[in-house]
């Protein structure tokens, strides 16, 4: 299970830095992540598998967003409508 955390926190992380247009070129990204370029690639395939829209933009050297898009794993708390009910185990 702790490969899923860490892999989703990697997702996250190289979402952050494309948001910031801050990524350096994939050599300089792996470097900074502590990963191979090979481990970078297959992340960013992933991410490109879950509707990501990456591109690496040569002329800033950082990958990109073509379009703004929003990524979010984890839990949350939420009201239910009043037609739910929540059942709690005793």
């Amino acid at each position: 299970m702790n490969v899923i955390i860490k892999q989703i926190k990697l997702i996250e992380r190289i979402d952050r830095l494309i948001r910031m247009q801050a990524t350096g070129s994939p050599d300089e990204l792996a470097y900074r992540l502590g990963i191979s370029k090979t481990k970078l690639y297959r992340i960013i395939k992933v991410m490109k598998q879950l509707d990501a829209p990456i591109e690496y933009d040569f002329s800033i050297q950082s990958f990109v967003y073509e379009q703004a898009v929003g990524f979010t794993i984890g839990f949350f708390t939420r009201e239910l409508p009043a037609n739910e009910m929540l059942i709690r185990k005793a």
